[in-house]
Order: structure tokens, then C-alpha cells, then sequence
């Protein structure tokens, strides 16, 4: 029985496994103390989630016009309306509105003078009383006229992928980004890109293939290891990350451990990229090498986030390993609730994660392309019963607003039946329709989402045509006029989803189908200095300032600034915050192959005002 010991590492309680583990924590501010156990926490009704500010930003929408955005809480009231002020070259805050503004939370301000710095701040009116103003936004005097924030970035390698949380408690958004060096590293910036910390994730993380990686590698194929959230709901967002021997913290405290396939989950402070705490990630597997993981974060009690990892490693005989495990971080100890080992099970995986409560019961699930685990960690449903087998891409919403509960959409990899793509109910599994041909094929795409208000509900489409959901019925005759694919993004202010392929912005228009390839474009990001990352994609898709819409993060080439495209398009649709619904946020946390967020609730043409979220701050 491996026991335990505590030491005071930098100002951190750290839970240090005693020498049957083999591994020390190596710094020159070390001394031994004990440390109490940390209190049971008291559950909670709602979910909590974080206490974000209005997040306002402002765009040059046009040559004389600047789009003003901001957020509409999860828990506003909706009553609740807005006030827009503007200061000029830091002179007095002027109200630009005549009357208090209760529709789209946007506005587009034609009077700037665009020569000189403009800050923007929104206040909220309550019951006619106006309350407290929002941070503000400046833009810089002769701004470029751009749908675009920049944030700087200091000079470093690739960055495939960006998380964001709160990490100072401001109520705005930070990020994390990677660095696709050898060995890779991570760093933290605050929302203006203030630099924090940098991790170096060691000689461990220079083996980058991206099936058998390295013990501490992380971004490479369908894996990361990484992922940032507020565990403890503090206010302050910490950094989950995979650790394996040579890891140095932000604080300069190195991990060492004998064993190189040794690996670890660890909770770092969000201010200073220091060790909190750590859990060793189960050994059933070890014998196999180290695990490559996608990490996540979902409410699997209802009431407190969790760290969720989907961990594999290869077998010699080619065939694969698949762990997938929860722990708890309470602000001292890091402690496992349950691993799933998938063994002999017939439990189809794919490329990407979702953690979403598919039952409506306030309890996250743990969703894969073939099958659901529930919160507690044991198997939901299998769909290999329904012929199911390995995909790349699955979505999971409430496709069909006039069925009650969310539904699945998936599409399949080489299944010998012919089987491509398939719809079935996200609670209990049952398949509602099939779409299969003769002969295997690789259907490597697919997507969901509302692109023709003509039809109820949402469209699902692969290399295979543009089918209505619910009727399962093709849009089209002709399959090759279909978007392609890749991700969805709100964008233009329709209740529509728009297009996010190769760094193009775009809009299917049903009613004028055109060929993949040639759809209307809205933006081209390479315009504003953009490069796609892995699988021509942005490093994060989520909504991060403004109103409902999203925001796609990308880098610049020399990789030394972060360009955040937001919409400079104005709307009058009013609806909370997306980070304000659990299954969005929940989704914000997840990378894998990229794929589009989607919320609890049926956002598209024709649709209901959506529920107040059940949350609180």
C-alpha cells in the first residue's frame, strides 16, 4: 500500500507520494510540513459558473461606424437593458443612446471621431436604475477597420490550440496557449496579453507521434492533456495539465520521477503556472507505454466540475487501450472518482469528446462516437449494438426542437456494412435513422447545424448531401451542393449558423445552392494576417467578449500576436451569453479534431426563447 506525505512547494500545498512512487519535487524553496485535509463543500442546487463581466468589445464595422458588443447574462433578467458611453481621447463618458437599449445587445456608433482613441462601457438598467459600469474597451485612434482583436503574444513556436479561462478573477477571459516546440511548453497570458508563466513540459514531450506520444507531449493528433477551468469555483480559473518526469513549472519546481511512462494529473495555479496539487493517472495499462489524453470538463454531480481525460495507449499487436477517468480538485487535493476501462467492451471511440447531460437531469454524460458513459462512470448505452463503429465526428443537440430531449448525429469510418452516417436519440441510443450504401468508405466529415430556414429544425450533412434532421429528408438532389463540413460558427446575427472552412467565413444559401467550395464568403482570415492551425483550423472557437456570437482565435505567422475575429455584423437577436450554457461551456473545454459548440437548447430559425440557464455565479 503506497502511502502519503505533504510539502510546501513555493507557497503550494502538494501531495507527494512517498518514495514506492519514485518521484520528488525538485525546487530551493522546499520545507515539510503537514497540511489539513480539506473540507467537505456543502452541495449547491444550481450550477455554479463563472461571474464573467460584460465583456465589451468595439470593432471598425466601416469606414465611419464602430460596432459596440457586449454580453447579456445567464441570470439577467429579462427586463434588464443597457446603456452605451463613449469617451473620447480619455475625456468624458458621453451616452450615446436616447433610450435605454433592450433588444440585441450590440450598437453601432456613427458619430466617433475615428482619428482619436475611443473607450467604450456599457451599464445595465434594472427596474429604471442604472447600475455600476462595465470595464471598458478602447479602440486605438485610427484603427484599422477589421472584425478582429489582436492579442500580443511573446515570440515562440506553432501554437495549435488556445483555452481559455479566468485565471485572475477579472471577469474576462484569458488564455493558455501551446508551443509546438521540442520540447513543447505552454504558456498563460491575462486577456490583454499580459505574459504570466510558461510551463516546459521536458524531454518527455519531444517523441510527438501522434498515436504513441510522449509521456508529457500534448497536441498532437486527436489528444492535448491540457485544459483551463475554475475546478474549485473560486473565481479564479487553474490549469489541468498531464505531467510526466522533467515537467518545470512556473514557478521553476521541476517533477521528477524514475519511470519516464509515469504520468500524472496536475492542477497548476492559474496566476503563476505553479504545481497546486497532482493524482497519478491509473497503471492498468501501463505495461503498454504511456497514455496519450483528451482532456474536458463537465459537472458529472450536477454541482461540481470535474477534470473528465479520454486516455489510450497501443497494444503490441496493434489494437488500442482506452481509459477514460474523473477527478475532483477541491482547492487542496486532486482526488479520483472513477475510471471506465473499456477492455473487452464493445464501445466504439472517435476523435472527439463531448460532455453534455443528454438525459435533462442536470448531470453531465461522458459521450463518445459509439457510446455514453454516465456521470458516475459506468456505460450508459453502446450504439455497437446498432452497428457502430469508429467515426471522426459526432454532434450531439437538440436537432429537432419538436422531439423532446437532445439527439446524436455521427458518421462512420470504413464500416464493413456501409453504414456512413446515422441520427439517433442522445439519452437512451436509439437509432432514428441510417443512411447506407454498398461497399465501405471513410465519411471523414460531418456537421450539424440550422443552414436552410425552410425546414424545422437543424441540417445534417457529410461528403454524402445536406439532409433535414428531423425529416430526414435531402435539401438537395444533387449531394455535391452541400457546405463542406468543417465547423460552424454565429456570426452575421441570423438565427442561422454560418461557416468556418480553411479560414474562410461563410454562409450557405439554400436558396441559391452552389457546389462545395464556391459558397458565399463573408471573411477570409489570411486578410488580417491569419494562419490556420492543425486541420486548417483556429487554435479555439467560443463565445469569448461581446454578445452571443463567437468568436475563432488564430495566430498571425510569427506567431507573436493572437488574431480574435468577432463580428462586426449588428443584430437585434437577444440571447444570453453562450459561456452561460452549461453544455456550450462545457464544449469550450474540449479540443480533440475541432468541432462546433453547441448549447442545450435549439438556436436556430423559428426558435423558442430559449429557458434561463440553471446556474449561479
Amino acid at each position: 500500500m503506497e502511502t502519503f506525505t505533504r510539502v510546501r512547494v513555493a507557497g503550494a500545498v502538494v501531495g507527494l507520494l512517498a518514495a514506492s512512487a519514485g518521484f520528488a519535487l525538485s525546487t530551493s524553496t522546499t520545507s515539510a510540513e503537514e497540511a489539513p485535509e480539506a473540507p467537505i463543500e456543502a452541495q449547491q442546487t444550481l450550477r455554479p459558473m463563472e461571474d464573467l463581466g460584460r465583456g465589451v468589445v468595439a470593432v471598425r464595422s466601416s469606414s465611419t461606424s464602430v460596432l459596440v458588443s457586449w454580453r447579456l447574462l445567464g441570470l439577467d433578467t429579462s427586463g434588464t437593458g443597457f446603456n452605451v458611453y463613449r469617451s473620447t481621447a480619455g475625456g468624458t463618458w458621453t451616452k450615446l443612446n436616447s433610450q435605454v437599449l433592450t433588444g440585441g445587445t450590440n450598437y453601432t456608433d456613427s458619430t466617433a471621431n475615428l482619428a482619436q482613441a475611443n473607450a467604450y462601457r456599457v451599464t445595465a438598467v434594472v427596474n429604471g436604475a442604472e447600475q455600476a459600469p462595465s470595464t471598458a474597451f478602447t479602440l486605438s485612434a485610427n484603427h484599422a477597420e477589421e472584425p478582429v482583436v489582436r492579442v500580443p503574444l511573446r515570440g515562440g513556436g506553432a501554437v495549435k490550440f488556445v483555452w481559455t479561462g479566468d485565471l485572475d478573477g477579472d471577469g474576462a477571459y484569458d488564455y493558455v496557449v501551446d508551443r509546438q516546440t521540442s520540447p513543447q511548453s505552454i504558456e498563460a497570458y491575462k486577456s490583454d496579453g499580459t505574459f504570466l508563466w510558461e510551463v516546459d513540459l521536458g524531454p518527455n514531450s519531444t517523441n510527438q507521434d501522434n498515436i504513441e506520444p510522449g509521456s508529457a507531449t500534448i497536441d498532437v493528433g486527436h489528444n492535448d492533456g491540457v485544459t483551463v477551468y475554475d475546478f474549485n469555483m473560486d473565481g479564479r480559473a487553474e490549469v489541468a495539465l498531464k505531467i510526466a518526469d522533467g515537467v518545470t513549472f512556473g514557478d521553476g519546481a521541476t517533477w521528477t520521477h524514475a519511470d519516464d511512462n509515469r504520468q500524472f494529473m496536475a492542477i497548476l495555479d492559474g496566476q503563476s503556472g505553479a504545481l497546486r496539487n497532482w493524482a497519478a493517472v491509473p497503471t492498468d495499462y501501463l505495461a503498454d507505454g504511456p497514455m496519450a489524453a483528451r482532456f474536458g470538463v463537465g459537472y458529472l454531480d450536477g454541482v461540481t466540475p470535474s477534470l473528465v481525460a479520454y486516455m489510450k495507449n497501443r497494444k503490441d499487436d496493434g489494437s488500442f487501450n482506452l481509459m477514460i477517468g474523473a477527478w475532483n480538485w477541491s482547492g487542496q487535493n486532486l482526488t479520483q472518482k472513477w475510471k471506465w476501462l473499456r477492455g473487452g467492451q464493445n464501445a466504439p471511440d472517435g476523435h472527439n469528446t463531448r460532455i453534455i447531460d443528454v438525459n435533462g437531469d442536470g448531470r453531465d454524460e461522458v459521450a463518445e462516437i459509439g457510446f455514453v458513459l454516465n456521470g458516475d462512470g459506468t456505460l450508459r448505452y453502446s450504439l455497437a449494438s446498432q452497428g457502430i463503429v469508429h467515426g471522426d465526428r459526432f454532434h450531439i443537440a437538440d436537432m429537432d426542437p419538436s422531439r423532446p430531449g437532445l439527439e446524436g448525429y455521427g458518421v462512420q469510418q470504413n464500416n464493413a456494412s456501409g453504414l456512413r452516417e446515422y441520427y439517433y436519440d442522445a439519452s437512451t441510443g436509439q437509432m432514428i435513422w441510417k443512411h447506407t450504401l454498398s461497399g465501405s468508405a471513410d465519411v471523414g466529415r460531418g456537421m450539424a447545424g440550422d443552414v436552410d430556414p425552410r425546414f424545422p429544425g437543424m441540417e445534417v450533412w457529410s461528403f454524402d448531401g445536406l439532409y433535414n434532421a428531423s425529416q430526414n429528408r435531402l435539401t438537395e438532389p444533387d449531394t455535391s451542393l452541400r457546405p463542406w463540413p468543417q465547423l460552424g460558427l454565429w456570426w452575421d446575427g441570423d438565427l442561422t449558423m454560418e461557416l468556418l472552412n480553411a479560414g474562410k467565413i461563410e454562409e450557405w444559401d439554400p436558396l441559391n445552392p452552389t457546389p462545395t467550395g464556391s459558397l458565399p464568403r463573408i471573411e477570409s482570415t489570411w486578410n488580417y494576417g491569419a494562419v490556420t492551425a492543425a486541420q486548417s483550423g483556429p487554435t479555439l472557437v467560443g463565445d469569448l467578449f461581446g454578445d452571443w456570437r463567437e468568436e475563432a482565435v488564430y495566430t498571425n505567422a510569427a506567431y507573436n500576436e493572437l488574431i480574435i475575429f468577432t463580428t462586426d455584423k449588428p443584430t437585434s437577436t437577444r440571447l444570453y451569453t453562450l459561456a452561460h450554457n452549461p453544455a456550450y461551456r462545457n464544449a469550450m473545454t474540449l479540443h480533440g479534431y475541432m468541432q462546433s459548440h453547441h448549447v442545450d437548447y435549439f438556436l436556430g430559425a423559428g426558435m423558442s426563447t430559449p429557458p434561463a440557464p440553471r446556474i449561479t455565479y
